[in-house]
């Protein structure tokens, strides 16, 4: 369940607005998922959380750091779907 990010806007407080390729969009609060450690120990400072943008390549929003989120995991926040864990093989 692929669905890329298209576009992206930082808003206050940790939330991000976020359209995918199929027309859904929403806004995510991304504070409960941030434990601001290692690679996202940087967007704990609200100006340098604002520089997210939408990475075309990976389909989902990126961080000047590289630091980003699973487009699976924002479209399901978004959408209430869950993820479809395909079985081990």
């Amino acid at each position: 369940m692929l669905k890329d990010v298209i576009q992206a806007r930082a808003l206050d407080g940790y939330r991000v607005w976020i359209r995918f390729e199929d027309g859904r969009e929403g806004v995510v609060d991304l504070q409960p998922h941030l434990k601001f450690r290692e690679v996202f120990a940087p967007l704990k400072d609200p100006s340098y959380f604002g520089q997210l943008h939408v990475d075309a390549n990976l389909g989902t929003i990126i961080w000047p750091n590289g630091a980003d989120f699973d487009p699976d995991v924002l479209y399901s926040i978004i959408t209430g779907i869950p993820i479809l864990l395909e079985p081990a093989g």
